[in-house]
């Protein structure tokens, strides 16, 4: 009895170990992913209104063909469970992958039939289905799971002095031969390849607008010729230029010194038909090869997924900071995506490439949350160096300056406001520097950074700005100017007239704070005695004024002053003055001095003063929605451990359920004004 005990065991055992072995493993994300974003569906189901939602949908794509379904909401797709997306590309491949739960096959497979274009068939294999819905977007599913990828292959670029190097290489030299044998076949194709259908009536209509467009550029260079030719014949003959016409910039010939020169006669090439068909045929054959590729490419990782568990196995580095309670988590690698593919080997190619990369090798972070008054966004930088992390966090550490929070007041459109550590600019730049490696000038640079640091005092240069200040931007004022414009008439006779326009004008307060007072007052002094500077600057006791009469921009004047250690740069002496505040400006103050960078604009003040900008009917109709409609925008930013958070809140100001349907509801609404301004008008 006891052996037989321990048979069972023995057999338990092997089974255990076996089946272990055996077991599906989870999918592991592409080493190569830069992008990675998780939806959480359960939350967002909630606050999407389907009665809105599904209209507006079928509104918008009957204008292509009529709709097949009319409800988006009950495609097959579980939309109440988490959806999962992400990017991956190297030296020739770009791939995008989304990941769905499904929770009716059937429904999901009606609604392929209806997307995917006609003549393609559904390849059926072990564990799974497939379609291409185009010839780079590719859909696959079983039970419950379906994944759909964007696929894009391009040859790498034969760099001059590297070795190309393709990383879909074994794909394309698995392909070769299919291909080949396809081409050679003649006309008949791949029947997964389906080109749109020919459009004759279409392909007219293109023809006559490029017919359009020569025409009016073969008229443009007519006249520019005859012009040059004008020229010609005038210095032939007085070897120099005429006098030009009080007013007028054209050349003044006479009619008997003029000749009339005919334009030239610009002929179109003979086409050969028999080489069209052979180009358009290279064409064909070219993009047979890139869909095979990049078919083999999809059904390699629809294999890969579907003989797993099912469930992504995603780096925990990606997912540190994400927020289960919000409604969208997106990680991006900045490092890879300045360092791979095309735009990396173009780096390497500069001297001060690496250092470029080095500032770049980050990672950020998004959650962001769809609450009933409010849109936020949290973003959270890390550096991959920690101690390019570490020199970046202290300059995040600033004093607080209450006399700048003062410059804020009710009426301001907005501010942005900065309390940080000047004097740790150097010791990011030096770490910035060394974090990036071996360079041609690297024992040069930092050399360089050493000996500026001995030469420049840090602390005299810290004096002089800290890292304190502050931008209030109080109103937006019009101001009516004169420019000067040319009109030319038939004959392309240049004219110079006068017009006028309506320009914006800030009124605004550039402040920030200095413990060496003395420096900035010579600056200003010697603006005001210079020969040349001084003709728009002028000095009235302590203040400094800079003023251009024939200014035609955003300032004509403007005023600077130094007083109790900060300097003041400002459209008007007035705003040098601390402003009467509210409880609520007192909020906004606490926070521009507890927080190393922060602010707030409130978009309905700033598309009211920016009114004068828009002109057609329906730009004015959507500028006076939105400017109904529009928020308030507030951010902070400040050093947390090993990361820098930053909060970005946009507050709404209408009726909506939610701020997720508070932009569906705006976009309509531009939408309905968009379609009532193309219909004509029945007389």
């Amino acid at each position: 009895m006891k052996s037989v005990l321990q048979k069972i065991q023995i057999f338990i055992f092997l089974f255990v170990g076996v089946t272990s072995v055996f077991a599906q493993q989870s999918m592991k994300l592409p080493k190569d992913a830069l992008f990675y974003m998780e939806i959480n569906g359960k939350q967002l189901d909630k606050k999407v209104n389907w009665e809105k939602f599904n209209p507006f949908l079928q509104e918008v794509t009957k204008k292509n063909k009529k709709p097949t379904w009319t409800d988006y909401s009950k495609t097959g797709i579980k939309y109440d469970a988490p959806q999962y997306h992400y990017a991956a590309f190297n030296d020739s491949v770009q791939m995008y992958t989304a990941h769905f739960i499904l929770d009716n096959q059937e429904k999901f497979q009606e609604f392929i039939h209806s997307t995917k274009k006609e003549g393609l068939e559904i390849t059926k294999k072990g564990k799974y289905s497939y379609v291409s819905l185009d010839n780079d977007v590719f859909i696959a599913w079983n039970g419950n799971r379906a994944v759909l990828k964007m696929i894009n292959y391009n040859k790498p670029y034969n760099w001059e002095d590297e070795t190309v190097v393709d990383s879909a290489a074994a794909i394309i030299d698995s392909v070769a031969a299919i291909t080949m044998d396809s081409l050679s076949a003649g006309p008949e194709m791949d029947s997964a390849y389906v080109e749109k259908a020919f459009d004759y009536k279409e392909e007219i209509g293109y023809l006559k607008e490029d017919i359009k467009t020569l025409k009016e550029e073969i008229r443009e260079n007519n006249a520019e010729i005859a012009r040059m030719q004008k020229d010609i014949k005038y210095l032939e003959k007085h070897h120099q230029y005429p006098e030009e016409k009080k007013g007028s910039t054209d050349k003044n010939y006479s009619e008997k010194e003029e000749e009339a020169l005919p334009p030239p006669i610009l002929e179109d090439p003979e086409e050969d038909p028999e080489e069209e068909a052979a180009f358009q045929k290279e064409l064909d054959s070219i993009d047979i090869e890139k869909f095979k590729i990049v078919r083999k490419l999809a059904e390699q990782s629809f294999d890969e997924y579907f003989n797993s568990s099912l469930e992504l196995d995603v780096p925990k580095e990606m997912t540190a900071y994400r927020d289960g309670a919000s409604d969208v988590f997106v990680y991006t690698d900045y490092g890879k995506i300045v360092n791979n593919g095309l735009y990396g080997k173009m780096m390497k190619r500069y001297e001060f490439g690496p250092f470029i990369s080095t500032l770049y090798n980050s990672n950020y972070s998004y959650n962001l949350y769809f609450d009933k008054d409010k849109i936020r966004l949290v973003n959270n930088y890390q550096h991959k160096n920690p101690d390019v992390q570490k020199s970046v966090a202290a300059v995040y550490k600033g004093k607080k300056n209450k006399k700048l929070a003062a410059l804020i007041n009710d009426k301001s459109v907005g501010y942005y406001s900065m309390n940080v550590d000047g004097s740790k600019y150097f010791d990011m730049l030096y770490t910035f520097l060394k974090d990036s490696g071996d360079t041609d000038y690297q024992n040069e640079s930092e050399l360089i950074m050493e000996t500026m640091k001995i030469v420049l005092d840090e602390e005299a240069i810290t004096k002089i700005a800290p890292g304190n200040g502050i931008f209030v931007l109080n109103e937006l004022k019009s101001k009516t100017v004169e420019y000067t414009d040319f009109e030319y008439d038939d004959e392309y006779n240049e004219k110079e007239v006068t017009k006028t326009k309506e320009v914006v004008m800030p009124d605004f307060t550039f402040a920030f704070a200095t413990e060496n007072e003395g420096y900035w007052n010579r600056i200003f002094t010697l603006l005001t005695t210079n020969k040349k500077t001084s003709k728009n600057f002028s000095k009235n006791g302590g203040l400094y004024s800079f003023k251009d009469e024939k200014s035609t921009g955003y300032f004509d004047q403007l005023f600077f002053m130094v007083k109790d250690g900060i300097v003041y740069v400002t459209s008007s002496p007035d705003n040098m003055q601390p402003k009467s505040q509210s409880e609520i400006s007192k909020n906004w103050a606490k926070d521009s001095a507890k927080y190393p960078l922060s602010g707030r604009f409130d978009m309905q003040k700033l598309l009211t003063g920016l009114e004068k900008e828009f002109k057609s009917v329906p730009q004015r109709k959507t500028l006076d929605l939105i400017r109904r409609n529009v928020g308030e925008v507030y951010f902070r930013t400040e050093a947390k451990g090993e990361k820098i958070q930053t909060e970005i809140d946009y507050r709404i100001r209408n009726s909506s359920e939610n701020s997720l349907m508070y932009f569906f509801d705006l976009f309509d609404e531009i939408y309905k004004i968009n379609e009532s301004e193309k219909k004509v008008p029945v007389l």
